[in-house]
């Protein structure tokens, strides 16, 4: 069996007049990130991590934030097609763990949606997802609710 390792990070600011996304899910909140696609920057972190995996760059190399066709787009297409691009080289997704940073929203209450959108979307059983919420303790941008930041790590597979 072959196996392979990727580190997926993403940051976005945080700006009035926007929705919040996060692994799929819309989060009810006063502010949403600034993106070219809808700045969901978990499953962004997500593909960087899966797109590092099978060494394909990354998510800025392969969604151009100046095609006008990503304007807007749902991140969940984006992890659509890496995952395609994953299944194509023959892996399958074994293992997910996540870490989201933010002072607010508080994450808590939607922790298990956001698994449950993300084993969805990846069709891997939901005991694979790990979803974790942090904060900065104050310190820094994100301590100061500018942005939300993500890290994801994944294991793929491949029989051989």
């Amino acid at each position: 069996m072959e196996i392979r390792i990727g580190i997926g990070y993403d940051l976005h600011r945080l700006v009035n007049e926007r929705k919040l996304f996060i692994g799929g899910i819309e989060i009810p909140y006063l502010k949403g990130l600034l993106g070219h696609s809808d700045a969901d920057v978990l499953i962004h972190a997500i593909c960087d991590a899966l797109l590092g995996a099978i060494a394909k760059g990354d998510i800025g190399e392969l969604f151009s934030d100046t095609d006008p066709k990503y304007q807007d787009i749902p991140s969940t297409e984006l992890l659509k097609i890496v995952l395609g691009l994953v299944r194509k080289q023959g892996y399958e997704i074994s293992n997910l763990d996540t870490v989201i940073i933010a002072e607010e929203p508080k994450l808590l209450p939607f922790k298990k949606r956001i698994q449950e959108s993300l084993s969805s979307i990846m069709k891997v059983d939901k005991n694979c997802v790990g979803v974790k919420a942090k904060t900065n303790e104050g310190l820094g941008e994100l301590g100061r609710k500018e942005g939300i930041a993500c890290f994801a790590t994944v294991l793929i597979k491949k029989e051989s």
